[in-house]
């Protein structure tokens, strides 16, 4: 009898112990250096909570010690390896840049499943190097993106794309010839990732030869 009043005992310590052990939950960042705004390989961190209080971090960007090797990550916009999420950004767009991360962990009996939120484009506009476009010379498109982490980029065709009213589009170039008359052009650019993103801008063309 007392002996198996031990054993119930030692049971119950035990899962006591793994009770304590289990991770409570799971959140996910990124390392705010790698330019996500722009850029598609993305490093990750996961943090871990349990439910004795520890915390546990992924190596990588958060200089921790839990190895992506052991760690199984699948995502809804992209995939992840070795603590990179390889963004799928069109995916993304739809899904409002929330992410989501399910991950699969040898310590705990269930997959666990996160939110990753990611910076997003609101709104772009024109900043144009020159207040007029010389015929015969390509005139730089200039365009900037405001994102929700606060930060202003340059934009480029991966994620813009452009129409002009007259003269000829090269890349991110607009070229009018020097015969043309055209006196003034509208150019307009647009959000690949959501086409209700844009903005046009009018530009004049120089009218007197320069001395």
């Amino acid at each position: 009898m007392r002996a198996f009043l031990i054993i119930t005992q030692l049971l119950l310590f035990f899962n006591a112990q793994a009770q304590q052990n289990n991770i409570t939950s799971v959140t996910a960042s990124y390392d705010p250096a790698c330019i996500a705004e722009l850029y598609n390989h993305i490093p990750i961190g996961l943090e871990f909570k349990y439910a004795n209080g520890q915390v546990r971090k992924t190596e990588g960007y958060l200089d921790g010690a839990y190895r992506w090797k052991s760690i199984k990550v699948t995502s809804s916009a992209g995939s992840v390896q070795n603590g990179y999420l390889q963004l799928d950004r069109q995916r993304a767009a739809k899904l409002h840049y929330q992410v989501e991360l399910t991950v699969t962990l040898p310590d705990s009996p269930q997959p666990l499943t996160t939110t990753l939120t990611l910076p997003h484009l609101e709104s772009i506009r024109f900043n144009h190097y020159a207040d007029s476009l010389k015929r015969g010379i390509r005139f730089y498109l200039n365009v900037e993106g405001s994102f929700s982490s606060g930060k202003i980029y340059p934009l480029d065709t991966a994620a813009i794309k452009f129409t002009a009213s007259e003269g000829k589009l090269l890349g991110q170039d607009l070229l009018l010839p020097p015969n043309d008359a055209t006196r003034i052009i509208t150019v307009t650019a647009i959000n690949k990732n959501d086409p209700s993103m844009s903005v046009s801008s009018t530009i004049p063309v120089k009218q007197l030869q320069d001395k």
